[in-house]
C-alpha cells in the first residue's frame, strides 16, 4: 500500500464484524496512516489500525451531530495531498447509502488517486444473520432495498406490490412505515423482523407483523437497524439452530450457543494449519486473527528419509507424531513410487486423534495411539516388546523429541531417525495481528505446541515497529494445548492462564470456553456489587 504519493482507499467496512470484512479491507486498515471514520464502525474494526495511524471521526450516525459532507470532502483531499495512505472506512458499502459520490468527485477534482474497495452491506448481511432469506421460490422472486430517511419521498403504492423490502435507516420511522403500507393495501397481518445491531455481539432481533411490531418496540431505542418485510421473514423459524429458536414478541439475542462472543482470539498455528481451528472459534462467536507462528516446509535434505523408504521391509514399527509427520512421509513415499503397500507387516503408532485421522485418510489404522495424546506417553505404554525392535521415527528436522528416542533406546530399541518435513519461523508478523497486539485489542492467545511460543517471543522481539508496555500480558489469557507447551509459555511468557485436558485442538477449544465463561460470570459478579 505503500506509495511515494497519497491515496484514498473508500473501504466497506461491511456490518460490524471483523470476521465479515474482507480479506483487502483488513490488509489496507493495517496499513493505513490516516483513518477517516464513520461514527457506526465497531471498536474491534479500529483495533487493525496501526498505533501510528491518525484517527478522525467523521460522524455519520442517525441523531446526532455530524461532520458536513464538504468538511469530509476537505479532510480526505487534504491528507491526500500530504502523501498520506487515507483510508475512508465506511459501515457496509461504500456505494450503498455510502455518500461516496461526493467524496469521489472532489477527489477527481483535487487529482487525488482513488480506489473503492467493497464491503458487505447490512442490507444482505442482517438478514442472513437473523435466519431470514430475501428470496423464495414461492414467498418472494424478488427483493427492493430503501432508506427511509424520509419515507414521504418514497413511492409506496409501487412498493407493497413487491414481495419482500428491506428498509435502512428507518428506526425512527417504524410507525409511518407501517402506517404507509398498510394504507397502500398491504395486511395487517404482514410479517416484519426488526434487526438492531447486526453482526455483533450484541445484535437484537424482533419478529411480528404489521399490526403489533410498533407496540412490540415502543420505547426501545432501535437505531442502526434495517428493517425486513414479507412473508419470507416467517421462514426464520425452519433456517435457524434450533437453540437459538425463538418467535416470540421479544428481542432474540444473536449469542444463543456463541460463548466466545466479544473475544479477540489469536491463532499462532502454522498458516496451512489455522483454518479449520479459527473457523470453529469464529462459530463460538470469537473473532479470529491469525499470526502464523509456523513456516512448514520440506526438510533440507530428503537424503535419510529416501534410504529409510528404500529399506522399509526392515523396519518393526513406524512411529508418527503429528499429522504433519504423516502428511510429509506418505508425500515422500508416493514420490519414490510407492504407496501404503509397501508398509506391509510394519506396525505403526501415532500420537493423538488429529494424527491417527491423518494416517486414516491415507486408508490405514494405527496399530497402537498412547494415551494422554502425548508423544513421551509412548514408550511406558508400548505394546511391544522393545529388544531388538527397529524403529523408523521420521520427524521435524530440528528434532525435539530427544527424551522418547533415549528411552526407546534404553530399552533396548534401534530407533532410526529421519527429517521429514522442517519447521521455521515467519520472517515477519502478520500485519493485523501486530495491529491488533499494538492496540491491546487481543483477549486470548492459543498456542498449540512449544515451538509457536518460542517463534512467538522471537518475532516480538525481533520486530522494530513493534512495541508494547511491560504490563501488555495482563489482561490477555495465554491457553495452551498441552503439558510442554505449557512449560514454555511459562518460561518465555511467565504465565499460563488455561492448559487443555485433552491435548488436542478441540481440547484447547472447550478450555478456552469454560475460562470464557467462569471469566464472564466473575466480571458479572464484579459489575453487580
Amino acid at each position: 500500500m505503500k506509495n511515494s504519493k497519497g491515496k484514498v482507499y473508500l473501504v466497506g467496512g461491511g456490518p460490524g464484524d471483523c470476521n465479515l470484512m474482507t480479506v483487502r479491507s483488513q490488509k489496507l486498515l493495517s496499513q493505513a496512516e490516516v483513518l477517516i471514520y464513520d461514527a457506526l464502525i465497531d471498536i474491534p474494526q479500529l483495533a487493525l489500525i496501526p498505533v501510528t495511524c491518525q484517527k478522525i471521526e467523521v460522524g455519520k450516525r442517525g441523531g446526532k451531530p455530524s461532520t458536513q459532507q464538504q468538511e469530509i470532502n476537505r479532510l480526505l483531499v487534504e491528507h491526500c495531498q500530504l502523501g498520506k495512505q487515507v483510508v475512508r472506512l465506511k459501515s457496509g458499502d461504500p456505494f450503498i447509502f455510502g455518500r461516496s459520490s461526493s467524496e469521489i468527485q472532489a477527489l477527481i477534482i483535487a487529482g487525488c488517486e482513488f480506489e473503492v474497495v467493497p464491503g458487505i452491506s447490512s442490507a444482505f448481511a442482517a438478514p442472513l444473520l437473523a435466519g431470514i432469506p430475501l428470496t423464495d421460490p414461492v414467498m418472494s422472486r424478488c427483493f427492493a432495498v430503501m432508506s427511509a430517511h424520509e419515507p414521504d419521498a418514497l413511492e409506496w403504492e409501487a412498493l407493497v406490490r413487491i414481495e419482500t423490502l428491506v428498509i435502512l435507516m428507518g428506526g425512527r420511522n417504524l410507525s409511518e412505515i407501517v402506517w404507509q403500507l398498510q394504507k397502500h393495501g398491504r395486511s395487517p397481518e404482514t410479517a416484519i423482523a426488526i434487526i438492531r445491531d447486526c453482526g455483533r455481539p450484541e445484535q437484537q432481533i424482533w419478529i411480528g407483523t404489521l399490526s403489533d411490531i410498533v407496540q412490540q418496540t415502543t420505547g426501545e431505542s432501535l437505531s442502526p437497524c434495517v428493517i425486513v418485510i414479507g412473508e419470507v421473514v416467517r421462514l426464520r423459524e425452519f433456517l435457524i439452530w434450533p437453540e437459538s429458536t425463538n418467535m416470540s414478541h421479544t428481542p432474540v439475542t444473536a449469542n444463543h450457543s456463541q460463548p466466545l462472543a466479544g473475544k479477540t482470539i489469536l491463532v499462532t498455528r502454522a498458516a496451512s494449519q489455522s483454518g479449520q481451528f479459527s473457523d470453529r472459534l469464529q462459530q463460538l462467536g470469537a473473532r479470529a486473527i491469525e499470526m502464523p507462528a509456523l513456516v512448514i516446509g520440506a526438510p533440507s535434505s530428503w537424503e535419510p528419509l529416501d534410504s529409510a523408504i528404500g529399506q522399509m521391509s526392515s523396519f518393526h514399527w513406524l512411529i508418527l507424531t503429528s499429522h504433519n509427520a504423516v502428511d510429509w512421509f506418505f508425500q515422500r513415499l508416493q514420490a519414490k513410487g510407492k504407496d501404503a503397500r509397501s508398509l506391509f507387516g510394519i506396525k505403526i503408532a501415532v500420537v493423538g486423534k488429529k494424527t491417527a485421522e491423518s494416517l486414516r485418510s491415507h486408508s490405514l489404522q494405527p496399530d497402537f495411539i498412547p494415551p494422554n495424546f502425548v508423544a513421551d506417553s509412548l514408550v511406558e505404554n508400548f505394546p511391544d516388546n522393545l529388544q531388538n525392535c527397529k524403529i523408523l521415527f521420521p520427524r521435524v528436522e530440528s528434532g525435539g523429541r530427544e527424551v522418547l528416542v533415549k528411552e526407546f533406546t534404553a530399552k533396548g530399541a534401534q530407533v532410526i531417525e529421519v527429517p521429514a518435513y522442517q519447521s521455521c519461523c515467519p520472517e515477519t508478523i502478520d500485519p493485523i495481528a501486530l495491529a491488533a497486539l499494538q492496540n491491546q485489542a487481543v483477549d486470548i492467545i492459543t498456542f498449540a505446541s512449544s515451538k509457536t511460543v518460542h517463534n512467538f517471543c522471537h518475532l516480538l522481539e525481533t520486530t522494530p515497529e513493534f512495541s508494547l508496555s511491560q504490563d501488555w500480558l495482563e489482561k490477555v489469557c495465554i491457553a495452551s494445548i498441552g503439558p510442554e507447551t505449557s512449560k514454555s509459555c511459562q518460561n518465555l511468557l511467565g504465565k499460563l492462564d488455561v492448559e487443555a485436558t485433552e491435548y488436542t485442538l478441540d481440547g484447547l477449544t472447550e478450555a478456552i470456553v469454560q475460562w470464557a465463561t467462569k471469566h464472564q460470570l466473575r466480571l458479572s459478579a464484579l459489575e453487580g456489587t
